[in-house]
C-alpha cells in the first residue's frame, strides 16, 4: 500500500487533485490504514495515471472516465474509443482555428501601432468587439 504523497509523485497529480477525484467519484475511494490514512494499490495508481494521461491530452473528465471504462475491454471498444477521440480532435482543431484567427487579429492590431497621440490598438479595443468576433469566427 502506498501513501497519497507518494501516489502524487508517481502520477504527477497533486494530492488535492487525487482527493478531488475521489470526492467526485471519478475514481473509487481508496482503502484506509488503521490510522485513517489513504493507502493506494498499484491498480488504483494505474487508474489515476490513465486519467492523468487523458487530461494531459485535453480530454474532459467525462471523456477520460468513458475511455477508462472502454479500456477494460479494449478489444471490443476500439470504435467507441475512436469516436470519443475523434470528437475531441474536432474540438481541438476548432480551437486551433479560433486561435489562428485571434493571432491574425492581434498581428493586425499590433501593426497599427505608431508613435503619436492616439494609439490605434487601444482605440480599436475601446470601440470594437474585436476579440469576441475573431474567436467566434465572425
Amino acid at each position: 500500500m502506498i501513501a497519497i504523497g507518494e501516489v502524487a509523485r508517481l502520477t504527477g497529480l497533486s494530492v488535492e487533485t487525487i482527493r478531488y477525484y475521489e470526492r467526485e467519484g471519478i475514481v473509487e475511494k481508496t482503502g484506509r490504514t488503521a490510522s485513517g490514512r489513504r493507502a493506494y494499490t498499484e491498480r488504483e495508481i494505474s487508474e489515476l495515471r490513465f486519467i492523468k494521461r487523458c487530461r494531459d491530452l485535453g480530454f474532459t473528465i467525462q471523456d477520460a472516465c468513458a475511455l477508462r471504462e472502454l479500456s477494460k475491454a479494449p478489444e471490443q471498444a476500439c470504435r467507441d474509443a475512436e469516436d470519443v477521440a475523434t470528437k475531441h480532435l474536432d474540438k481541438v482543431r476548432s480551437k486551433i482555428a479560433a486561435l489562428q484567427r485571434l493571432e491574425q487579429a492581434l498581428v493586425e492590431l499590433v501593426q497599427t501601432c505608431t508613435e503619436g497621440a492616439a494609439c490605434p490598438l487601444l482605440t480599436a479595443l475601446l470601440n470594437e468587439p474585436v476579440v469576441k468576433d475573431v474567436i467566434s469566427g465572425h
